[in-house]
């Protein structure tokens, strides 16, 4: 009798850790009302820089703090949401010969794996790996990234609207626009090739 009692404690303690483990992990979702997640970009040409960003984010990322590497999740960007710094340019950007926002009108970023995970004072820092889409391709790529996690600041966020986490990351990186279709070898002295792209953004995980 004494053996099955102790069986069953056991059973009902790895029952309880199993449970504390999935609750650590939590999705925090990316859409944002406030509008004020940030995407921004830049292309430096020899004759011109052209810079922007995009306001239009969305999508979910699941994320344990005790346990970053098991990331995943997407970010996605709509592509009619980048600006630019003139009306003209920016037409000419999302129209058809360059970003086609009409007929790709998401630009998404998959992740697959993390590596490289250090711990900084307010989160991590990692090297994450995912398909980075745009324009209807899509090129694995790995990149830089931090994490800071917020418990219990999406109130202060919200300013009480709202209990719960928040996740804030943060990426810089670099991509060649001739590897996803976009003019590549054209107007090189106007537009560069390399697309430096920036993240802000901040995920809510709301209490249950």
């Amino acid at each position: 009798m004494k053996q099955n009692t102790t069986s069953l404690l056991t059973i009902a303690a790895l029952a309880v850790g199993a449970v504390t483990l999935n609750a650590a992990s939590q999705e925090f979702d990316f859409k944002d009302p406030k509008g004020v997640n940030n995407v921004s970009f830049q292309l430096d040409a020899p004759l011109e820089s052209i810079s922007g960003n995009a306001k239009g984010v969305s999508g979910t990322v699941r994320f344990d703090p005790e346990n970053p590497e098991a990331v995943s999740g997407t970010i996605i960007v709509e592509t009619g949401s980048l600006t630019a710094s003139n009306d003209k340019l920016q037409e000419h950007m999302l129209g058809d010969g360059w970003l086609d926002a009409a007929g790709y009108p998401q630009i998404t970023l998959t992740a697959k794996s993390i590596s490289k995970v250090e711990t900084t004072d307010d989160g991590f820092k990692a090297h994450l790996t995912g398909d980075f889409t745009l324009k209807g391709v899509t090129k694995e790529i790995t990149v830089p990234v931090s994490f800071t996690y917020l418990p219990d600041m999406l109130s202060a966020r919200t300013n009480g609207a709202a209990e719960g986490d928040l996740l804030v990351i943060r990426s810089t990186f670099t991509i060649d626009r001739s590897e996803y279709g976009i003019k590549p070898g054209q107007n090189t002295n106007k537009v560069a090739e390399a697309i430096e792209i920036r993240l802000a953004i901040a995920g809510a995980a709301p209490d249950a």
